[in-house]
């Protein structure tokens, strides 16, 4: 396979540079599907964007196989030095920049039969992209979808790379707590929605289910009372964010929690009323593409570079694809880059020139899943 020019490189970089200082929120990325139409349409594929929602497909090539690259859009809005805006924090900016950059390289290779299709998601922060793309029609034809994720140090180091992802299940919740407010010197008329919530607290604490299977439960928001200091709040809202390893714990996890809460509001005589949020599924292996993924890092950074399967606690609505398309082969390239001091720091780095060699190992990919299928495809018709 042909490698990177320092012309591409430069050119990569000049995209991640202008994604990196443009970024946009989740269903608001507009000038982003702008921007990568452009880039898509300046590049000879034929685009596809839609009439509802942001995000952009691109396409070159025709027939079967389908083999498709997956990339993240959207930026999360949190507080940066102070103020508050669009953040990639979550490097979904090097992600489009890789999609981008395979596509370059891929266009410098003597492509097989079939189509490449790059698929630029909104969302994926909200846990509502992938869906909106299967709604879409985008995935029904595809054979192999493949997608990349920077990964921290905490998970692996820079220079190495892991032929798939194994994120976990995640559960956001939001409660209300219906006490009944009182004056501050008669506790005994008001039933405090903030004792409520740290006996909930408490009562999540003591869940426990398959001690084998990683999973956590916690409050992470709570906001009870106004400015009078002497009223006792009947009211609160608070957020739950569940985590397991596996669909089957997430489901045990989230029984557990409904019955902590309604313990909760039983010993008070009160009521807590939920609504589950956005949820992601846990990843599936699909050994095949997991594979392939696995010759492609081994031909571009070597063996000795080459992590096994990355399990982390972390979500990704990717796995939507899978679960709700199972024809699908997926896997996702976690790429090793310095990343720190964490996803989702405001002020997250990474070292920049991993973009190449995650450009280079999903080309590579796409290449030998192209092999491969034309190999199976001349071997049944001689069999034949």
């Amino acid at each position: 396979m042909k490698k990177l020019s320092e012309n591409m490189k430069e050119t990569i970089m000049d995209i991640f540079d202008h994604l990196h200082t443009h970024p946009e929120v989740s269903w608001k990325e507009y000038k982003t599907t702008e921007y990568l139409t452009a880039k898509l349409e300046a590049s000879g594929c034929r685009t596809r964007t839609f009439s509802d929602c942001t995000g952009v497909v691109g396409e070159l090539g025709e027939g079967s196989p389908v083999v498709a690259v997956r990339a993240d859009i959207d930026a999360l809005w949190q507080e940066v030095d102070g103020t508050f805006r669009a953040n990639h924090s979550c490097g979904h900016d090097s992600h489009m920049t890789m999609a981008l950059g395979t596509l370059m390289l891929l266009q410098k290779q003597q492509l097989p039969k079939g189509t490449i299709r790059f698929i630029f998601q909104p969302a994926e922060e909200k846990g509502g992209g992938a869906l909106k793309m299967i709604e879409k029609g985008v995935l029904d034809d595809v054979d192999y979808l493949y997608g990349v994720h920077v990964r921290p140090i905490q998970e692996t180091q820079n220079g190495h790379c892991a032929p798939s992802i194994l994120h976990g299940s995640s559960q956001h919740i939001e409660g209300t707590i219906i006490g009944e407010e009182a004056h501050g010197a008669r506790p005994h008329l008001g039933k405090n929605s903030i004792e409520i919530a740290a006996f909930l607290v408490h009562k999540l604490g003591m869940i426990h289910i398959d001690p084998m299977v990683p999973h956590t439960v916690k409050m992470t928001k709570l906001q009870a009372g106004g400015e009078s200091s002497n009223i006792i709040p009947g009211k609160a809202s608070f957020s739950l964010d569940l985590r397991a390893q596996t669909n089957e714990a997430m489901g045990a996890l989230i029984q557990e929690t409904e019955r902590a809460c309604e313990a909760a509001a039983a010993a008070f005589g009160a009521k807590i009323e939920l609504q589950k949020e956005h949820s992601l599924p846990a990843a599936t292996q699909n050994k095949e593409a997991e594979a392939i993924m696995a010759e492609a890092i081994t031909d571009i950074i070597g063996e000795e570079h080459l992590d096994e399967p990355l399990v982390t606690t972390g979500g990704e609505d990717f796995h939507f694809y899978a679960v709700r398309v199972p024809n699908i082969k997926t896997t996702m390239l976690g790429l090793g880059c310095g990343l720190q001091p964490g996803l989702h720091h405001p002020h997250m780095t990474f070292d920049r020139d991993a973009i190449y060699i995650g450009v280079e190992i999903l080309a590579n990919a796409v290449l030998k899943t192209f092999h491969k299928a034309e190999t199976l495809a001349s071997a049944n018709t001689e069999a034949s």
